[in-house]
């Protein structure tokens, strides 16, 4: 997005002059996740775009340039954990690709290994809380069965993650699993009081223009948020407003693509943001 394509958005037109200046402050703040937008920097560079940009928090997703990932020994992530102790940036949560669907049991164990492995990484590092996701339906297995053996693999990741003080979110993702009355299911069946839902602002969650039905669905689990472009069709203002209502003081974290001038952009989405959030 540059200056003159933002301009050209609706979004835009409301936005200069219009934000009252009386506007209460929100009680939830924005922060990003590396994916996509800060893939590619390292995390000094991480640190200091967002300090820059007034980003509030970090999502480190796994496997990219930060390089933060469960090999790091215990000088590293003592290192990794001053770091951001010395920044205006709040190491929120890592992004883990663990999943649960596999039926074969030796898959789903080697993926709770890996998610255990996230928790360790998070408590060593100051970070609250470890997202893992289910990715889709495997073919001809009973919904029912998947059901379980994702909620099973969550749960037990959930006991591991409270015993270490830190919490297990359910990124609402995937095929069939991003539509939010299976996602509800799954978070009911999981039933535990560490485990909550990433919401992942899908196109799915969308209604007749409304997201009331999955906020409805899933406000209850919500303890992180992504969201994504600001000036789609996505119903923000909506959701933001929902959010407020209900109480939420978190984040909202920007997942959204690369950027060849991640800065400027990322000045023109803090302020649609705060637009919209108004």
């Amino acid at each position: 997005m540059n200056r003159r394509s933002f301009l050209a958005t609706p979004a835009a037109a409301t936005l200069i002059g219009t934000a009252p200046a009386s506007a209460a402050t929100p009680r939830f703040q924005l922060g990003s996740v590396t994916y996509n937008l800060l893939q590619n920097m390292d995390l000094e560079t991480v640190i200091t775009t967002l300090e820059k940009t007034g980003f509030a928090a970090v999502e480190l997703r796994t496997g990219h340039k930060h390089g933060v990932e469960p090999s790091l020994d215990a000088a590293a992530r003592a290192q990794v954990k001053e770091r951001f102790q010395r920044s205006k940036v709040k190491l929120l949560s890592f992004g883990s690709t663990c999943e649960f669907q596999s039926p074969d049991p030796s898959v789903r164990s080697r993926q709770l290994e890996t998610g255990k492995a996230f928790v360790d990484l998070a408590r060593d590092t100051g970070a609250i809380a470890v997202k893992v996701r289910p990715n889709g339906l495997p073919a001809g297995v009973p919904l029912d069965t998947t059901v379980n053996n994702i909620a099973s693999g969550i749960r037990e990741l959930g006991e591991y993650g409270q015993s270490k003080g830190i919490e297990i979110w359910m990124e609402v993702h995937g095929a069939k699993t991003q539509e939010f009355p299976l996602a509800s299911r799954i978070l009911r069946t999981v039933a535990h009081k560490n485990v909550g839902a990433c919401w992942n602002s899908n196109p799915t969650d969308v209604v007749d223009g409304s997201v009331r039905q999955a906020f409805d669905a899933l406000g209850g689990y919500i303890r992180n948020c992504h969201i994504t472009e600001l000036t789609s069709t996505y119903p923000y203002r909506e959701f933001f407003r929902l959010l407020r209502e209900s109480g939420y003081s978190r984040y909202t974290l920007a997942e959204v693509a690369e950027s060849k001038e991640p800065e400027r952009f990322m000045a023109y989405y803090k302020a649609l943001w705060e637009n919209l959030n108004s």
